[in-house]
């Protein structure tokens, strides 16, 4: 059994790539599925595979516990292809791009995820819910197992261990601080602009309450389901509209903020264009933090539009990572110990056949000696010379195995028998 971690994210891949190989949150399961069965036909009939994905706006990410043949290499090649397959992309287009990590890599880089160490934003709180999500969906599609369900609890509380013993997460610069300084190189004051978000997920409710703080002009939720719209909207003294009125009333708004789970984008360059002759060439502050993008990248090219992509964000929101290093350090210590208990688990669990084997084996032994006993005690035999026979059958029977295989061992695989066996039939005094 292999387990592994093959992805991509913010660090290793741009956005457009990021965006194609993204999973729509309604299609995971359907996904881990199809990488279970993509695992059962390279791996040995009978074998039981696992899977989990975590897609977001930074990162996709497959995670599986796999018994492909052929080593840790193959299982990582056949994970690399599925990613590929499923999503159409050349092998050679992708590959360059993604991560592969192995056995006790796989399970630092989950660790690292969920304790907000691998995020755009150092100490971020966000992943850790997603991650959760990711595997409830996993399960929910019969992803997990016994490796990955017990990698993934030891990953949650490994995450609240950093985030309660550490300062990781002080002083963080979230992506929706950023969105807001940002926008105040283009307007000075917030106060004074119309500001439209499109979607009424966690992300815009969280760019919502910073905006919000800035008291804007106008504060508006565009939503495809108009009554969560309403909903978010009324939190902030704001209003609601359709996602199909967009078009007509695009052109209002100064700052555009977008996150959605549309696989396609939301605007378009000719939208764009409209709304900034409508508004005859007044500056718009966009933000799409959408993977998929919600708006189209050509959007960036027009004069009048200063659009910002999720990546874009990333330097801003490395303020003040200095004062954390000591933080860091501290989680990476806690990680790397949890890594080393999970592995040890792992250790163990590898030895569980041969331990079950051991046990039926030597059952198979008690019992026919036992059945034996019982034959000698029908038939009058004396009992104390009946027990003596069960206990020197059953020593024989158990001391068979080890004396024939010191006996049949030559050179240095008989010295190591020679040194193992006495530890292996150790008694306590």
């Amino acid at each position: 059994m292999q387990l592994l971690t093959v992805g991509l994210n913010h660090n290793t891949a741009p956005v457009a790539l990021r965006e194609k190989v993204a999973f729509p949150a309604d299609q995971i399961g359907q996904a881990v599925a199809s990488a279970r069965a993509w695992f059962a036909r390279h791996a040995p009939a009978g074998s039981t595979d696992e899977a989990a994905i975590l897609s977001t706006c930074n990162r996709t990410e497959l995670y599986a516990a796999s018994h492909v043949p052929g080593g840790v290499e193959a299982a990582i090649d056949t994970t690399a292809h599925f990613l590929a397959e499923y999503h159409n992309l050349p092998y050679s287009e992708l590959r360059p791009y993604l991560y592969t990590l192995p056995q006790d890599n796989a399970v630092r880089h989950a660790f690292r995820v969920a304790s907000g160490l691998d995020s755009m934003v150092l100490g971020e709180a966000q992943i850790l819910g997603q991650m959760k999500e990711a595997v409830r969906r996993a399960e929910a599609a019969g992803g997990l197992g016994t490796y990955l369900h017990q990698m993934f609890q030891r990953t949650f509380a490994v995450a609240k261990e950093v985030r309660t013993t550490t300062e990781i997460g002080a002083h963080s610069v979230s992506m929706a601080a950023a969105a807001v300084r940002l926008s105040q190189r283009i307007f000075d004051k917030i106060s004074e602009q119309n500001v439209l978000f499109i979607g009424a997920g966690e992300m815009i409710e969280l760019c919502a309450t910073h905006f919000a703080a800035q008291n804007p002009k106008t504060l508006t939720i565009a939503n495809r389901t108009l009554e969560r719209g309403e909903s978010l909207a009324h939190r902030f003294n704001g209003h609601a509209i359709r996602l199909g009125d967009l078009p007509e009333q695009l052109a209002q708004f100064d700052i555009v903020v977008s996150s959605t789970a549309s696989s396609l984008p939301i605007i378009g360059l000719g939208m764009v264009e409209r709304a900034i002759k409508a508004r005859r060439h007044k500056p718009m502050f966009m933000v799409d933090l959408a993977v998929p993008r919600d708006i189209e990248s050509e959007v960036g090219r027009l004069d009048d539009v200063f659009l910002y992509t999720v990546d874009d964000l990333g330097t801003a929101v490395q303020t003040g990572i200095e004062n954390r290093q000591a933080a860091v350090a501290q989680a990476e210590a806690i990680i790397e110990n949890r890594v080393q208990s999970f592995m040890h688990w792992m250790d163990t669990r590898a030895v569980v056949p041969v331990i079950r084997d051991l046990h039926e084996s030597s059952e198979s032994m008690r019992l026919t000696e036992l059945e034996r006993a019982r034959k000698l005690l029908a038939k009058g035999e004396d009992i104390d010379a009946v027990l003596e026979a069960l206990s020197k059958g059953l020593t024989a029977k158990f001391l068979h195995g080890p004396q024939q295989a010191l006996h049949n061992a030559q050179g240095d695989e008989r010295a190591r028998l020679a040194a193992l066996l006495p530890q292996l039939f150790r008694t306590k005094r």
